[in-house]
């Protein structure tokens, strides 16, 4: 029989938490911006009224950076709850889940913020968030309630100890010897322990449930530790013990009268305990329907890896340059890559919410990203590594020629790009057929671009030939010498002649921007890192980046940069399509006079052609 147990500074404190934590419900009439889910499991049992309404919460742990598979979670917690909130309105917190202060920093708690915050939208999640550390003495008060009707005990066994204790999965666990400890002894030493009398390390205190459950996660967990003198993030030295993860998340989910607790399908052996901490609790707790835990199968890529663990390793390895690397799945990197909010909205509704585990493709997200970029992405020409050509003649009569900023969509208008006699175009667009190249392998097959004998179109200008090539002293080609046809500007064939069927893009000399291209690609090179070797860093792809510093671009791409970045935050939300070379995006470290490009994908998918290979393309 359960011990009465006084509650005359519990409730008071109740009552405060409840009126300075409130549930965070953000009110739009905004347009719905977030990805709607087809329906499933969760829509389908759900059913909010005016007294119950939905409120879901997304809480991330600040010991790290969010990254893809957070994504997906964030946009169900979000998504779901407005597709399915009887009134229209969002209802759906950030906690932070700050129960550790050994790996936690404000840092993380900063890039959280910012992530969900570009994510979701501004007019979803305006940077307010909750926390569990703003429950700390709450949680201390349930635990006290819990070990005075005997639900909870101290235990003075080591951690190892207490792991051997637990059994396995085909043993039964062992009682600790301190199992049965009277209430008034226990409570005597969590006070202790809250006093920072004990060291580091020395006890725990741990839930009485049930030693021989199939559940291991039942048998007796570990509610507190101590951690005395470990300064926490948001309450400094106040509490010398910190709780569970399992023990204060379905607290904190009743006091933010959190109607259903959406988790991913790793937790779903812990719901009996979820389940068991709200229920011995239900008579401390506020009267309210209390939560209810379901779980829904988490994001798995190819080609990568969304462990924090084998993230952190790659950050403090300096295999890659940060959290924010283009080349990781952390949201920092892939917004600083260029993928787009819209893009991961696409991609996390297409891929649904169900129960059964998967591994998706990273291809089917840079598909989607292909997608949302051809529709918005304004063109333009960059030569990545390129070649001087210098037309002979009379100059040409267009000293700037109108092109099409986007050819599927007038509405962008066209753009005025400067020509000359003196042009840039990309060093592999001439096969140097008398120089090292050629006499290396010859002209390869179906080389359609410009060679010695062989024409090739500018585009949206002229056809032009070679008529000499100047070299430098290991004879390869430093400058193109050529003619220009006045007669097929525009893509005009005049009658009696052939059809040039090779055209190349090109950038005016005189008026070319300096540019750095950093040619990202996947960071792994199997689809499964580490399966062969068991180590995964073994599997880094030795081609995920290539830096081409000596680019140059049009004019209409460096002024368009430019006023970007006077009036923007967020440099990365500026995309283009580099015409033959793929989509970009301008780099946060970027300036109006030091323009740097990120590629988010390349124009078409080469990795299912060779799978494991390099992506040959750009």
């Amino acid at each position: 029989m359960m011990m009465k147990f006084s509650t005359q500074t519990v409730i008071p404190l109740l009552f405060l938490l409840l009126l300075t934590s409130p549930v965070l419900p953000l009110s739009t009439t905004t347009p719905n911006r977030l990805p709607t889910f087809p329906t499933n499991f969760i829509s389908k049992t759900i059913s909010p009224t005016p007294d119950h309404p939905l409120i879901t919460r997304f809480p991330p742990e600040p010991n790290g950076y969010l990254h893809l598979g957070h994504a997906k979670s964030i946009l169900i917690n979000f998504g779901l709850n407005l597709q399915n909130s009887h009134d229209g309105k969002l209802r759906t917190n950030v906690r932070m889940d700050d129960t550790n202060p050994l790996k936690e920093s404000s840092d993380y708690v900063s890039s959280i913020i910012d992530d969900v915050s570009w994510l979701v939208g501004p007019e979803y999640f305006n940077g307010a968030t909750t926390s569990t550390s703003q429950h700390f003495d709450y949680l201390e008060e349930c635990a006290e309630y819990l070990i005075a009707n005997s639900l909870a005990y101290v235990d003075k066994s080591d951690k190892d100890t207490i792991r051997e204790m637990r059994g396995t999965l085909t043993k039964p666990g062992t009682p600790s010897p301190y199992r049965d400890t009277d209430p008034e002894a226990n409570l005597a030493l969590f006070r202790k322990m809250k006093g920072g009398e004990v060291p580091t390390g020395s006890m725990v205190l741990r839930l009485k449930i049930d030693m021989s459950s199939s559940n291991m996660n039942l048998r007796d967990p570990v509610a507190y530790r101590v951690l005395t003198d470990t300064p926490h993030q948001n309450t400094g030295v106040q509490h010398n013990i910190y709780p569970m993860y399992d023990f204060s998340h379905p607290i904190v989910d009743a006091l933010e009268r959190i109607s259903h607790s959406l988790c991913t399908l790793e937790f779903e052996g812990h719901r009996p305990l979820y389940e068991w901490v709200l229920e011995k609790l239900s008579p401390f707790l506020p009267s309210y329907p209390l939560p209810n835990q379901m779980e829904f199968s988490r994001l798995n890529l190819k080609y990568t890896v969304l462990s924090k663990r084998k993230l952190i390793q790659l950050v403090e390895s300096n295999t890659v340059t940060g959290w924010d690397d283009p080349r990781l799945p952390t949201l920092s990197g892939v917004r600083r890559r260029g993928f787009t909010p819209s893009t991961l909205h696409t991609f996390c509704s297409r891929i649904g919410v169900s129960k059964v585990d998967s591994t998706i493709d990273f291809g089917d997200l840079e598909n989607v990203a292909r997608d949302d970029m051809d529709k918005t992405a304004p063109r333009g020409f960059v030569v990545t590594s390129p070649i001087k050509v210098t037309l002979t003649g009379p100059p040409p009569s267009h000293t700037s020629i109108s092109i099409p900023t986007h050819p599927k969509d007038p509405s962008f208008g066209d753009r005025d790009v400067p020509f000359s006699s003196s042009l840039y175009i990309e060093r592999s667009d001439f096969f140097d057929v008398d120089g090292p190249e050629g006499k290396a392998g010859g002209l390869p097959p179906g080389f359609n671009r410009l060679t010695p004998t062989q024409p090739a179109r500018l585009r949206n200008a002229y056809v032009i030939t070679v008529k000499d090539v100047v070299r430098d002293a290991e004879s390869n080609p430093v400058e193109l010498i050529c003619s220009y046809d006045p007669e097929t500007f525009g893509g005009v064939t005049p009658e009696g002649q052939k059809r040039v069927k090779g055209i190349i893009h090109w950038v005016d000399a005189p008026t070319a921007t300096p540019c750095t291209i950093m040619q990202y690609d996947r960071l792994f090179k199997t689809e499964n890192p580490g399966s062969a070797t068991e180590n995964f860093l073994d599997d880094v792809n030795p081609d995920s980046i290539s830096v081409l510093p000596g680019a140059v671009c049009e004019p209409s791409i460096q002024s368009t940069c430019a006023s970007h970045l006077s009036e923007s935050k967020d440099p990365s939300s500026l995309h283009f399509q580099f015409e033959r070379q793929g989509y970009y995006a301008l780099d946060k470290d970027s300036t109006p006079s030091n323009l740097i490009f990120n590629r988010v994908v390349t124009l078409k998918d080469n990795w299912n052609v060779g799978k494991g290979g390099k992506n040959k393309e750009g």
